[in-house]
């Protein structure tokens, strides 16, 4: 059928002996906001450098900043989906380092009163579910950004500076890479389904710090490393492999696992340290004097919680009970709310939801990929005409190969597929004379496959089968032809 299910990524070969790994990820999402945390400039992405500023984001003296209470939403819903506590109070905190991209020399973050505690998501593993604690959710501004290389040398844009963002800081409950993948892909499922934040990782609106240490099972936590700023898939799970790997050829030598900031280069696929932890706390945090404690109040966050939509795991649940999906295709269609939402109304309008699915996860998603890679927002194709292509496939009335081409076509144009598979007559051979007497051939044309049929070599049978195919120009629809030539085999053998 046309259609199927995506690839998964190889383990590659690291041997950590006697060692487990213990993860915790902290993940930065910046909210979906059309201003910044603290001012009124723009936050779209793609803008021309230093376009996007003013005296509040980049740290002029006398420029006071003021809350944006879009953002307070947004991150309180993102608490709700993920089943945190909300603090009807909550306050900022400056946290003080210095970095050319921050031009205050301090960052405004919430350290010692975040706005969401606790905290849960739930992920799929080869052992069956598994839940990931969530250790806090608190809001903080953004850096800027560093453009290393060229003749100028080091560039700085400031356009982030001050871009909201929640940082979501899980607790060490994450056994390794396939799961800490597992946890990024159905966090920005539920962010992307609460409308909290479209999670592109390549424009760096989902980015992920990994805090990774090796144990001998039932051994206390050993000492963690920090790999910084991975903005794709990919990245977390080659990183997770490369920093556990040489953790763990330190440990065999003898040598201490150093508390300290690292950073993966791809090209090498290994990673190196960036700077030390001198302590559990690295930065210096004090109250933000500048901004008054953030206030929610209770029917505040009721209506926040009454606006959530149905989250993944509630309409995986319901395509799998509903439509008759698997576990994982149903998973996989509820990773975005566009896609969930495009397939239930296909779905609906379709003889064959199952086929549905697995156009979209098959040749659907290859078409995207190599026209706009791993991001994709939407399907150019509307619902009724995929619905119909699903029809004509899941019935018989086109094969596999007639079902790509025509999905290509209807990528480029719209129309009625049933009209564009009759125009370039791809519909198959379903009249059951003209099939019998394709049949009839290919048995008088080949009298001596026929009489090794019976004698008992049954694997003629499929020989015999292409052979009427290619009598009717194979348009055949091919569980009727082999029906058809089972019964006259059998006939011949009587």
């Amino acid at each position: 059928t046309l259609g199927g299910k995506a690839g998964r990524g190889m383990k590659p070969e690291v041997n950590l002996g006697p060692y487990e790994m213990v993860i915790g990820l902290e993940t930065h999402v910046q909210l979906r906001t059309k201003t910044k945390l603290f001012c009124s400039c723009a936050t779209s992405f793609g803008a021309e450098p230093n376009t996007q500023v003013c005296p509040v984001c980049m740290g002029l003296p006398g420029a006071l900043p003021v809350v944006n209470a879009h953002a307070v939403r947004l991150a309180a819903l993102a608490g709700l989906a993920l089943e945190a506590r909300i603090h009807p109070v909550s306050r900022f905190d400056r946290k003080h380092y210095f970095y050319p991209d921050l031009p205050k020399g301090y960052q405004i973050s919430q350290f010692f009163h975040p706005l969401c505690q606790g905290g849960r998501l739930v992920i799929q593993t080869g052992a069956g579910p598994k839940v990931v604690g969530i250790t806090r959710i608190h809001m903080e501004e953004d850096a800027g950004k560093l453009l290393h290389g060229g003749e100028a040398g080091s560039l700085l844009d400031l356009n982030r500076c001050g871009v909201p963002l929640i940082e979501i800081v899980t607790d060490p409950d994450i056994a390794g890479p396939q799961e800490a993948c597992a946890y990024l892909r159905k966090l920005r499922a539920v962010l992307t389904c609460a409308g909290v934040s479209d999670c592109r990782m390549n424009e760096g609106s989902l980015r992920c710090d990994v805090n990774l240490s090796l144990r001998k099972p039932g051994a206390l936590l050993g000492v963690r490393t920090e790999i910084k700023n991975l903005n794709s898939f990919q990245s977390v799970e080659r990183a997770i492999w490369a920093e556990a790997a040489r953790q763990a050829e330190a440990l065999r030598r003898g040598e201490p696992i150093l508390r300290e900031t690292r950073r993966f280069d791809p090209v090498t696929g290994r990673t190196y340290a960036m700077r030390m932890k001198e302590s559990t706390q690295e930065y210096c945090f004090f109250p933000e004097p500048d901004l008054p404690p953030v206030l929610l109040r209770p029917e505040t966050v009721k209506d926040l919680r009454a606006s959530l939509p149905i989250l993944p795991d509630a309409r995986t649940e319901r395509f799998m009970t509903v439509f008759g999906l698997s576990p994982y295709v149903a998973e996989q269609l509820t990773q975005r709310r566009w896609l969930a939402d495009y397939f239930e109304e296909t779905a609906c309008l379709a003889h064959n939801p199952v086929s549905v699915a697995n156009i979209l996860l098959g040749e659907v998603f290859a078409l995207l990929k190599a026209r706009q890679g791993e991001e994709t927002d939407g399907i150019p194709v509307a619902p009724r005409r995929l619905a119909a292509l699903s029809d004509l496939v899941s019935g018989g009335q086109v094969n596999s190969s007639a079902g790509k081409r025509i999905l290509a076509a209807l990528f480029e144009e719209d129309f009625e597929p049933w009209e564009y598979a009759r125009s370039f007559d791809l519909l198959l051979l379903r009249e059951e004379r003209a099939l019998r007497e394709a049949v009839s051939r290919a048995l008088e044309e080949n009298p001596a496959m026929v009489a090794a049929y019976r004698g008992g070599k049954s694997s003629v049978e499929q020989a015999l089968m292409g052979k009427a195919m290619a009598l009717t120009g194979g348009k055949a629809e091919p569980e009727m032809l082999k029906k058809l030539l089972r019964e006259a085999l059998q006939e011949q053998t009587t």
